[in-house]
C-alpha cells in the first residue's frame, strides 16, 4: 500500500510501517531537523521524507496516517486539514487519525503551555472535529485510551528523573522544573479525564459491511 504520513516527525512510523508491513510511505514535515534524520533512519527502505505543508499534497494514496499533527493546525484549519486528506485518498482508503483531544472546544491555550512546551498548539474537541469531517467522511471507529496516557506520562517522568544525573550537564534546573511540571501537569489532567487521546479511523463513504475495530 501507499501511505501517507502527514507530521511524519522524525519517521518512526514511517520505518515501522516500511519494516513490518513493506508500505511504501510518503512522510511530511514542515521541520529541516526531522527530514534531515527521518532520511537517516529510513535510508534503504521504500519511504520518502518531504519537506512539505500537508496542502500542497497533491497525489493519491491507499492510506493516511497523522499522529498528534492536528493539534498544531489551528481550530481555523481544522476543515482545510480534512478537506486535504480526503482529496488524497483512494475511495477505499482508510484514514487515522490519532490526536490529543478536549472536552470543550477552544479558541485559545494555556499561556504556560504555548510559550515553552508547543507554541500554537491547540486540542480539538468532538464537535469541532465533528464539524471539519462532515459531508467528507464516514466515522468508522473512535477510540479513546485517555486513561494509559497518564501511564505513558509518569513513565517519561520517571526516566527524567532516573536519568537526570546524565541530563543537568547540558540542561540547567530551570529546564528541569519546567519538564517536571508538564509531565506531572499533563498526568493529572488524563488522570482525571479532563484530556483525552483519541485514534479516529475514517473512511470516504464507509467500509463495506462495516470496520473491524482493532484494539
Amino acid at each position: 500500500m501507499k501511505v501517507l504520513d502527514i507530521g511524519c516527525g522524525w519517521g518512526g512510523f514511517a520505518k515501522h510501517a516500511a519494516e513490518r508491513y513493506q508500505a511504501k510511505v510518503v512522510g511530511i514535515t514542515v521541520s529541516k531537523e526531522q527530514v534531515e534524520l527521518a532520511q537517516t533512519l529510513c535510508a534503504g527502505l521504500p519511504i520518502e521524507i518531504r519537506l512539505q505543508d500537508y496542502r500542497d499534497v497533491k497525489e493519491k494514496f491507499d492510506r493516511i496516517v497523522s499522529v498528534g499533527m492536528i493539534e498544531h493546525v489551528g481550530y481555523k484549519n481544522y476543515r482545510s486539514y480534512m478537506e486535504v486528506a480526503r482529496r488524497c485518498m483512494e475511495n477505499d482508503g482508510l484514514f487515522l487519525l490519532h490526536t490529543i483531544g478536549g472536552n470543550r472546544s477552544v479558541k485559545s491555550v494555556d499561556p504556560w503551555m504555548n510559550r515553552y512546551i508547543f507554541p500554537n498548539g491547540m486540542l480539538p474537541s468532538i464537535k469541532q472535529l465533528g464539524q471539519a469531517i462532515e459531508g467528507l467522511f464516514v466515522m468508522e471507529d473512535w477510540h479513546n485510551f485517555s486513561a494509559d496516557y497518564d501511564k505513558t506520562l509518569m513513565a517519561w517522568h520517571g526516566n527524567l528523573e532516573k536519568n537526570w544525573d546524565k541530563l543537568s550537564s547540558k540542561y540547567d534546573e530551570k529546564f528541569h522544573r519546567m519538564w517536571r511540571y508538564y509531565l506531572l501537569s499533563c498526568a493529572g489532567s488524563f488522570r482525571a479525564r479532563s484530556n483525552q487521546l483519541w485514534q479516529i479511523v475514517l473512511s470516504p463513504s464507509g467500509v463495506t459491511g462495516g470496520y473491524e475495530s482493532i484494539r
